[in-house]
């Protein structure tokens, strides 16, 4: 069965071709969503992130894309990495105050360690609610690099560690997953969770 992901091109998210070729490596093809057009013919969706919060959800909106994005979101499996993982909640505070998505009863605030951020470089995740994403993951280490970190008590799946400070390092709510990590800079354990995104 083939299975074809949309990854959303936003203009500032700048992993979109890592991730295509990682995707590809773990055996799904891939459909670059560069307008609201282009939703039709996917079966599951990636939202990349790199830059802001803020920078993030401007560009959705100049570039028209929220409506069907959110209506996309509602239906099928979802996939928000870095980034993209922090949009899906209420609210921002970088660089002021900004609404997410609003999938994910969430805010997204700095990391605040005695250490250097942003956090950057492998580091493992505790899960501590299994789901299909992170099934035979558990203990692998991923590739970490953010400022920010998505406050929220009820939809998590792992946690990780980095200065003596917890921070959720995945998500789930029904159809909707979120990844503080970048899998496509994971090396193996990163193709495996696209093998298993392809598969839910």
């Amino acid at each position: 069965m083939s299975c074809t992901i949309g990854i959303i091109n936003y203009g500032i998210a700048g992993n979109i071709h890592s991730i295509k070729k990682s995707i590809l490596k773990a055996g799904g093809d891939v459909k670059i969503i560069n307008t609201k057009n282009d939703f039709s013919n996917i079966d599951k969706i990636v939202i990349p992130g790199v830059g802001s919060f803020k920078d993030a959800m401007n560009e959705l909106t100049k570039n028209d894309l929220l409506d069907n994005l959110k209506k996309f979101i509602k239906i099928k499996p979802t996939l928000g990495i870095c980034l993209g993982m922090q949009i899906l909640s209420s609210i921002g505070f970088e660089y002021g105050k900004t609404q997410g998505l609003n999938f994910i009863n969430a805010e997204v605030k700095p990391i605040i360690v005695d250490a250097k951020v942003p956090h950057v470089g492998f580091n493992e995740i505790e899960v501590i609610n299994s789901n299909k994403l992170l099934k035979g993951l558990e203990e692998e280490e991923f590739y970490f690099m953010h400022s920010f970190e998505v406050v929220n008590y009820t939809n998590i799946v792992s946690l990780t560690e980095y200065a003596g400070h917890k921070f959720v390092s995945s998500i789930q709510k029904d159809n909707i997953y979120g990844v503080q990590f970048h899998p496509e800079k994971s090396r193996e354990a990163g193709i495996q969770l696209f093998k298993n995104f392809i598969e839910l």
